[in-house]
């Protein structure tokens, strides 16, 4: 019997091409609500997800066929993750599709920030000319601390250095040797981190530890004019101190990607023009889009063929370099232990 994949978001038409290629009968329903979802879940085998659905320990439970849910894209705070490994439901996602995305949306908003971009754009359709209003900051030889450098935190480095960039960071699972690979020199602790920048970029996950892990003690101790960045999880930086410290003129200007709650229309920022606010681009470009349709196409295929899933969120974590040596066997150990299991017809030991 053909499985069946239900796609709840706009996903790119590559992702749904893999899919039907894998003989995956697909059923794409945009803009379902949670009652909705529950009513149609039983039917199918895999559910495909974007950050807008929610998929919650009631959708789970109704969801009596399910096998693997996938996101395509990074986080999965949208979706139980406790609930699906209860019922034995893979959770996945496509960690490395947006990454080089991400990292140039944070360069995009630390050079905005900077050079007034944003502000001197409206002045001139607004038919003004006021050069003299928007005079700004090179990022050369200033110093950028990043928090967290994992994939997009390195590609950052990457790219920050290559603009003359001093780069000092703060991530407590970082090697040493990472991030002298990466030329960022590694703090210990975020008091010492926070009096050197001029720009700050955080790259963390959405955990009780980060959220509101800026608020007032950490703005009053960062230099006069920092400017922050922020294109990983709305909630890292305290929103309402934060527009309080760019109203005192203590920070320079920020550049914000993502909120606590999408889509945002109203905050506290939104009445300053050195808030740079974007409707969370990090991973919106066609390049990226294309690449978590792929990636989360052929992991649900995966999933559905009882194959290793490398990104399963659920499982124990396989190293990359374990999963590129050991993967291309796995097929063949899957063939071997049917076999033996139809002539034996008991389990060996």
């Amino acid at each position: 019997m053909t499985k069946k994949v239900l796609v709840t978001e706009k996903l790119a038409q590559a992702g749904l091409d893999r899919l039907a290629e894998k003989g995956l009968q697909v059923d794409v329903k945009l803009k379902m609500s949670t009652d909705e979802l529950i009513e149609a879940i039983p039917d199918y085998d895999a559910l495909v997800v974007r950050s807008a659905t929610h998929v919650t320990r009631e959708v789970i439970a109704a969801a009596s066929k399910l096998r693997i849910i996938g996101r395509a894209g990074v986080g999965v705070d949208n979706v139980d993750v406790e609930a699906a490994t209860e019922a034995g439901i893979i959770v996945c996602n496509a960690p490395t599709s947006n990454i080089v995305s991400a990292a140039e949306q944070t360069m995009c908003l630390m050079l905005a920030c900077a050079r007034n971009t944003a502000q001197a754009n409206a002045s001139m359709h607004a038919g003004e000319w006021s050069r003299g209003k928007f005079c700004g900051s090179e990022l050369y030889e200033k110093t950028l601390a990043i928090f967290g450098l994992g994939r997009i935190g390195g590609l950052v480095a990457e790219r920050a250095r290559a603009f003359g960039m001093h780069l000092v960071g703060y991530d407590p699972y970082c090697s040493p040797e990472r991030a002298e690979q990466l030329g960022v020199a590694l703090y210990d602790n975020m008091e010492e981190l926070l009096p050197l920048a001029d720009f700050i970029t955080v790259h963390l996950p959405k955990t009780d530890e980060t959220i509101g892990m800026f608020g007032p003690e950490q703005y009053a101790a960062m230099k006069d004019g920092v400017i922050l960045v922020n294109v990983a999880r709305g909630g890292i930086y305290n929103v309402d101190s934060l527009a309080d410290f760019l109203a005192a003129g203590k920070i320079g200007a920020a550049g914000i990607d993502v909120f606590e709650d999408e889509p945002c229309t109203q905050s506290p920022l939104h009445e300053f023009p050195n808030a740079i606010l974007t409707p969370h681009l990090g991973a919106y470009t066609y390049e990226a889009q294309r690449r978590a349709g792929v990636q989360i196409a052929d992991y649900i295929a995966a999933g559905l063929e009882g194959s290793v899933v490398p990104t399963a969120l659920n499982m124990a974590p396989v190293p990359p370099e374990v999963m590129d040596a050991v993967g291309p066997y796995v097929p063949a150990c899957q063939m071997m232990g049917s076999m033996l299991a139809q002539l034996g017809g008991e389990v060996p030991k």
